[in-house]
């Protein structure tokens, strides 16, 4: 296991952290999954308020790892202590300091601690949300007073909004890190990544096996695109060969799905000449299947009169068309109109045609067709996320 500094936290994290939102089976899983992480090198263990049940199992395995060793898998050191495990728990943003103050009580008697070593305001997607974190009264009163009194070490924000939103949110100069979507097959947030590295912010990456394309059950076709490497592994390359990135969340159900990453947790160098060989053809063939309908991501067709996220829709038909990825577009697609600020934005049989958006674009793309195109390719049964 590689280790990074996580920006001006000074903390010093393992490559990949343990997001704990996916063991919810039982106290037991949780234990062992813990467990295993911190016997593999893992130092950071990541869970929220609104993961449903995994900030009380996570303070019960915290209880036997650090009280009752002997109760624990052998292959944990019986020297693990406290200031050796780093502990982030995330809070959506209040607009009221006194109901951040109840929440983070809340999270301290759940997680049996008496301090956080990184505390991130979670979900910070909208405007809105923003405001409320600027606001003199608002839930930033009550998370500098528990900063103050020594129960948070440290500051962060995750987000699941626009760049210009999360640009804005790392100009406040209010946060120390960041928790991030960006991958090989999602890089708008490239500009974020750069400030967040100029202001010295520590920079999470969330999500590169399931959000980075379900990376975990890729088709056939990009299977064979990828060799000798797998799809996964090459994301997993792809963002620790960029000395900016501090980890990656790795969200393990249980102690099996450690193995696979782990493998790659020692590789923290530059991309060979092998790897750029294949991600040089993953663009080629992206080129080849799309032509002229291939949407370069710029963004100039937004805003949509009818709310429709145009390039993260065109996106998944990207995915879709040049790699067969058509599991994880459905999956991403049927979010549309089901997860609200998480995900924003209607999906793509609303399109009205009004044309609003063709003029914008830089290539051309006849915008409806491709939107009714998606719609037909990737619609599915609708579903909701798991704290709804």
């Amino acid at each position: 296991m590689e280790y990074r500094r996580f920006g001006k936290t000074n903390l010093n994290l393992s490559v990949f952290s343990l997001g704990t939102m996916r063991y919810l089976s039982s106290p037991e899983n949780a234990l062992q999954t813990v467990t295993a992480a911190l016997a593999s090198g893992i130092n950071h263990l990541e869970t929220a308020r609104g993961y449903g049940e995994s900030e009380e199992y996570l303070g019960k395995a915290l209880v036997t790892i650090l009280d009752k060793p002997n109760q624990v898998m052998s292959s944990l050191s019986k020297a693990t202590t406290r200031s050796s495990i780093h502990i982030t728990t995330k809070i959506p943003p209040t607009p009221d300091a006194d109901t951040m103050r109840r929440y983070i009580d809340e999270s301290l008697l759940k997680l049996n601690l008496n301090y956080l070593d990184c505390l991130g305001i979670h979900g910070l997607n909208t405007w809105e949300h923003l405001e409320w974190v600027k606001a003199k009264n608002g839930c930033m009163q009550a998370v500098w007073e528990a900063v103050a009194d020594g129960r948070i070490k440290h500051v962060g924000f995750s987000t699941h909004g626009s760049l210009e939103l999360i640009l804005a949110a790392i100009n406040t100069d209010f946060f120390e890190f960041i928790n991030l979507h960006y991958y090989y097959f999602f890089q708008r947030h490239a500009t974020a990544i750069q400030l967040a590295f100029e202001k010295d912010m520590g920079i999470f990456i969330i999500s590169p096996a399931d959000k980075g394309g379900k990376l975990y059950t890729p088709p056939e076709k990009l299977e064979k695109l990828c060799e000798p490497f797998t799809p996964l592994e090459l994301n997993y390359r792809f963002l620790l060969s960029d000395s900016r990135i501090t980890t990656l969340s790795l969200g393990a159900a249980n102690p099996e799905e450690l193995e696979l990453p782990l493998q790659v947790a020692d590789n923290i160098t530059q991309l060979s000449e092998l790897e750029k060989i294949v991600f040089k053809n993953l663009e080629n063939t992206s080129k080849e299947a799309l032509n002229t309908e291939q949407c370069s991501q710029c963004y100039a067709c937004l805003p949509c009169p009818e709310n429709i996220n145009i390039p993260e829709v065109l996106r998944l038909r990207n995915l879709s068309i040049a790699y067969n990825m058509n599991d994880y577009g459905k999956y991403r697609y049927a979010m549309f109109e089901n997860a609200g600020h998480w995900f924003p934005g209607m999906k793509a049989n609303k399109c009205t045609e009004c044309g609003e958006c063709l003029p914008r674009c830089p290539e051309n793309l006849g915008i409806p067709a491709l939107l009714a195109d998606t719609h037909q390719r990737l619609k599915v049964k609708e579903g909701r996320r798991l704290w709804d």
